[in-house]
């Protein structure tokens, strides 16, 4: 069984047990989270695929930690003009653990 969410504005594909990274949630480490934005749920040969949400499946999870992810550079260069700019950027991230797949 899987399914494909979303969370932040992007989607994912998950099954119980997946530790995935998201967007950054405003949530505490530990805390449980119930998400209704459902896409899609596969089960045994059974596909549910929602208008835009399939209507009554859920998925619980659960905070692990808030990360950031790896150091992404960003480099401009004006060439014959002496400029160039260099800026670092880190995500923060969220990762979730899925507990249970709900489909009705």
């Amino acid at each position: 069984m899987f399914a494909v969410i979303e969370v932040g504005g992007k989607q994912y594909k998950i099954q119980e047990g997946d530790v995935i990274e998201v967007e950054k949630q405003e949530l505490p480490d530990k805390q449980k989270l119930l998400i209704k934005e459902v896409l899609l749920v596969v089960k045994d040969e059974k596909i549910d695929v929602g208008e835009p949400y399939v209507a009554g499946a859920s998925i619980e999870a659960e905070v692990l930690k808030q990360t950031k992810g790896p150091k992404l550079i960003s480099y401009k260069y004006r060439r014959r003009k002496s400029r160039d700019w260099k800026k670092g950027h880190r995500q923060k991230l969220t990762e979730l653990k899925i507990s249970k797949i709900k489909c009705v």
